[in-house]
């Protein structure tokens, strides 16, 4: 039996208060510094030193950064930078390297006029780090000399390396009376910079905490877009099993001169419709800080701030939303004043653009909202400001209240000036994208009403679907099947082979419009695709909801041949573009019709019999069998041109009874792969379809052609 014993309040006195010095609280209570024990925030320790060396090129004192992932499991990060301060800081005694390693709230980003922009801000990140280390090793390189300090748990000393090299688990000697910054070699002229070496302290993570290459890849990318000229090297010296360095060193160098322009069309995965623009600007605003005077007192102080506003924004056709948001080089991934600066004056300018539009667009008396606008938008959103305010240590929010103004101010005469631009390009775009938004708006609002109605409309209200849908009479999505067939005389055949308790069919008339190409107000306008997108009943873009469907499959049933491969690759564009959940759901289907059917002759015991080929290798494949067992075969063979000249038995047999039939499902293995095929296939741009039709003749087999 456990026994719970408490203290009195008579008897709860100062003596049980505990004072934690310098980095023990660190190590007691490292989730307040770092979130968590796990990978994130092993992770996190890591982004601290790095954020550190990336400063010094955001201060225009360094290009160069190198991480290494070391097989004994420590990590390294080297910088060509100013170096940190190797000279004693007087309030202290210390050197500068030791004060910045061991003293919390110790750095050069508060206001001493070193960094104008950072990542770095609490002067915690370096400490931390060292705290949550069984090791840290640091050299730095100025004024043609090269210093060391070691530290193990952030006590500064020396360790006894063995021939093994370092390690954490080396004789370690702490200093007693005074710490030593040991010179250990010399440099070239000039030759400044930045070397830590650390092993985080598996006393404080979990054993299951180990560095996320893929996520370092992520943020050095990032950053060297964040950073036009910034030099990143990667290199993974584990040689994990299952990873490109399992053989050997990897190493992936990032340079990005475009900045964050380039980062949007890295970011962005659909077909564009607008060009990236840039919206850059600036603002001042007055704040109070408490500033350390010349006798050591803090006193509130009213300073002038600068916030530069740098935004990159892109609009494609489709409906997904990639916003990222920046702090200098600090990803604030849960937003803060500049995002809701941002996608305040988005609102301002667009519902402003839409009521001067108001009649040419058909806007009507609807209100546009954030979704419609955010359809189809990739920015990258930065501000750089000195010593703005996050919430917490982590930096996911920034609260800096002034800034949410600034970014409003600058979006809204940057993004106005663009929509309502005279030039040529300029003038086509912001149309195009008025009529997205708008066409976006009316999606919304039709998916709204639809979810407003019944699943199923009644005998009475069965007019408002298409007069030319032959509908089932089961009402269950798991059983119904809607086939798309094409063409009328299809229809006629399809109609007959069904069966109508579960199978509804839906004709088509030759090619429906290419959508990779059209917008999305042509594609509504255009009665096929928009007789389909109702059929389906689950909406469209980003309001299509996969549980709405009426049909449990989609089977699109094409002739077999080149135009009914074109026609099932539009439909396909369809479905991919504006109802991609269905594809992801494996609720779209593609229908085998056969190519060819072969009557054999009665012979003797043998039974004439029908069979039915799907290519030209089975067809002939299958009649040198049948001459092998002697068998005879009625002339001539019929071969199908379409759908059409197929009686109703024949097709119910072959292509539409689930017991007989053979379906292709459509699947989403590679999502992004195949948004770069259908860009490829169908989309606007001439040239790399053109290079892929050249390079892939050699390949092209002339006994496919239907000619």
């Amino acid at each position: 039996m456990a026994i719970t014993t408490t203290t009195r309040p008579a008897d709860y006195t100062a003596r049980h208060l505990q004072v934690l010095e310098g980095l023990e609280a660190v190590r007691k209570r490292p989730g307040m510094y770092i979130g968590t024990t796990d990978t994130r925030g092993l992770m996190h320790c890591l982004w601290e030193i790095i954020d550190n060396a990336v400063d010094e090129a955001l201060a225009d004192r360094g290009d160069h950064v190198t991480v290494s992932l070391h097989a004994d499991g420590s990590v390294s990060v080297a910088d060509r930078g100013a170096g940190i301060p190797v000279d004693i800081e007087p309030r202290t005694g210390l050197t500068g390297v030791e004060v910045v390693f061991t003293k919390l709230h110790a750095g050069g980003k508060f206001g001493g006029g070193s960094y104008t922009a950072s990542g770095g801000l609490h002067g915690v990140g370096a400490s931390v780090v060292n705290a949550l280390s069984s090791r840290l090793d640091v050299e730095v390189d100025r004024g043609g000399k090269t210093y060391a300090m070691s530290f193990r748990r952030g006590e500064p000393g020396v360790f006894v390396d063995g021939s093994d090299g370092p390690s954490p688990d080396s004789t370690f000697e702490p200093y007693t009376d005074t710490s030593e910054l040991r010179v250990v070699g010399k440099t070239k002229r000039g030759v400044t910079g930045t070397r830590i070496r650390y092993w985080a302290d598996r006393q404080i993570f979990l054993k299951t905490a180990g560095f996320d290459y893929d996520s370092l890849i992520t943020r050095a990318r990032q950053t060297s877009f964040l950073i036009p000229g910034l030099t990143l090297v990667i290199r993974d010296e584990r040689g994990l099993a299952g990873t490109e360095g399992e053989s050997g060193p990897h190493e992936e160098v990032f340079q990005h001169d475009g900045g964050i322009g380039e980062f949007a069309e890295f970011l962005a995965t659909d077909p564009a419709l607008t060009d990236v623009w840039r919206l850059q600007g600036s603002g001042s605003f007055t704040e109070t800080v408490p500033v350390l005077d010349s006798k050591g007192h803090m006193s509130p102080t009213e300073v002038e701030r600068e916030c530069e506003v740098d935004i990159a924004v892109r609009w494609g056709n489709g409906y997904d939303t990639h916003v990222r948001s920046f702090v200098n080089i600090i990803s604030t991934p849960k937003g803060g004043t500049h995002a809701s600066g941002f996608e305040q004056s988005l609102m301002k300018v667009f519902r402003k653009q839409l009521e001067v539009n108001a009649r040419r667009l058909k806007v009507g008396g609807d209100k546009v909202e954030k979704d419609d606008i955010l359809a189809g938008l990739t920015a990258v959103v930065t501000v750089r400001l000195a010593e703005p305010q996050f919430e917490g240590q982590t930096k996911e929010v920034l609260g800096t209240s002034a800034v949410r103004q600034i970014v409003s101010k600058v979006v809204e005469g940057e993004l106005t000036a663009r929509l309502t631009s005279t030039k040529r390009d300029d003038k086509a775009q912001s149309a195009q994208l008025l009529e997205k938004v708008v066409a976006e708006m009316k999606s919304r609002i039709s998916a709204r009403l639809h979810k407003e109605t019944q699943r199923r409309k009644t005998a009475l209200e069965s007019s408002s679907l298409p007069g030319k849908l032959k509908d089932c009479r089961s009402s269950d999505p798991a059983r119904t099947e809607l086939f798309i067939v094409e063409g009328d005389s299809a229809l006629g055949t399809a109609k007959d082979a069904r069966s109508s308790d579960f199978q509804a069919l839906l004709p088509i008339r030759g090619k429906i419009l290419n959508v990779q190409k059209a917008s999305v107000g042509d594609m509504l306008k255009n009665a096929e695709c928009a007789a389909i997108i109702q059929v389906v009943g689950a909406g469209s873009g980003r309001s299509f909801d996969v549980d709405m469907a009426r049909y449990g499959k989609v089977i699109l049933m094409t002739d077999a041949d080149v135009d009914g491969a074109h026609i099932r690759t539009l439909l396909l564009t369809l479905f991919f573009r504006y109802m991609r959940p269905l594809v992801e759901a494996g609720r779209v289907y593609a229908a085998v019709p056969p190519l060819h059917r072969i009557e054999t002759a009665a012979s003797g015991r043998s039974k004439g019999e029908l069979i039915y080929t799907y290519s030209e290798q089975e067809m002939r494949r299958t009649v040198a069998a049948l001459q092998k067992k002697g068998r005879t075969i009625k002339q001539p063979m019929q071969r199908y041109k379409g759908l059409g000249e197929m009686d109703a038995h024949q097709l119910a047999e072959t292509t539409m009874d689930p017991r007989h039939r053979t379906l292709r499902r459509v699947t989403m293995a590679d999502a992004e792969a195949a948004e770069r095929v259908f860009d490829l296939l169908m989309g606007s741009d001439v040239a790399p379809r053109k290079e892929f039709i050249v390079s892939s003749a050699g390949e092209l087999d002339r006994e496919r052609i239907d000619a």
